[in-house]
């Protein structure tokens, strides 16, 4: 019977060996994953703190149609023209003028 003992003790203390090892390759692994964790979430906070300003938003552009000035001299043509009256000439007048 002691030679059937020697084998069993032999694969409990391997076994048990390799149990060890695996749980602190596992630990080590662990704790690696969790310091790469920590270092990432430090580099996206200096990132955004790093991370310049949005733009403000745009002014809405202005207006491309004619000029004032080109309104009224528009205005004065169809005025000579006799195609607007004295009173619609001076209420489109107003109106352009605000």
């Amino acid at each position: 019977m002691m030679r059937r003992r020697r084998p069993l003790m032999r694969a409990a203390v391997v076994g048990g060996g390799a149990y060890v090892a695996g749980k602190r390759v596992a630990g080590r692994q662990a704790d690696q994953a969790q310091a790469e964790d920590e270092q990432n979430a430090r580099i996206d906070d200096l990132e955004q703190q790093q991370a310049p300003p949005a733009a403000p938003p745009a002014a809405p552009p202005a207006a491309t149609g004619p000029s004032l000035l080109d309104q009224l001299n528009q205005l004065t043509a169809l005025h000579d023209q006799g195609a607007l009256t004295d009173n619609e000439f001076t209420a489109a007048k107003a109106k352009l003028l605000g």
